[in-house]
């Protein structure tokens, strides 16, 4: 799959999950009025929902698969899928606290302007990533920055 599908799909699976269709601007619209913010608060709280339906389910699923399996291998098996879904869970857990940040920023209207620069970061990119606190450019910046450090 190329990149620019992969995103897509990535946008549209955040946006079903919400139950939401693309917002669809207006001509001469103010950027981050009611309308928009109440669209982003939708899709923040159903994929923060879906998140924590997630994470009861792992914790569920762990209660009733532990087991003393008298196998070393099994048991090995067992604590290995153990293991990677508590880091998926880690991993969603970080995202749910990013989430409620985001919506704490669209109940203060001060969601969808880069933190860096404050320039509007735009309504199809906080639909493909709603978590988003930089615009483009400046994110482009920082994964180039991160590069050369790393390199």
């Amino acid at each position: 799959m190329q990149e620019g599908q992969k995103r897509k799909t990535s946008s549209l699976s955040i946006l079903a999950i919400a139950g939401v269709e693309p917002y669809q601007e207006k001509a001469g619209e103010e950027y981050m009025n009611e309308a928009q913010l109440s669209h982003f608060r939708r899709i923040l709280e159903a994929w923060r929902n879906q998140l924590m339906d997630e994470v009861d389910r792992t914790v569920t699923h762990m209660q009733d698969e532990a087991a003393n399996f008298p196998d070393p291998v099994d048991r090995a098996a067992q604590e290995e899928e153990f293991s990677l879904e508590l880091r998926n869970r880690d991993r969603e857990r970080k995202l749910i606290k990013k989430i409620e940040k985001t919506l704490k920023k669209v109940e203060d209207e001060d969601f969808g302007y880069c933190e860096s620069c404050g320039v509007e970061i735009g309504i199809r990119r906080l639909e493909a990533r709603p978590t988003a606190d930089l615009c483009i450019d400046c994110k482009t910046l920082a994964e180039i920055r991160e590069k050369q450090m790393a390199g």
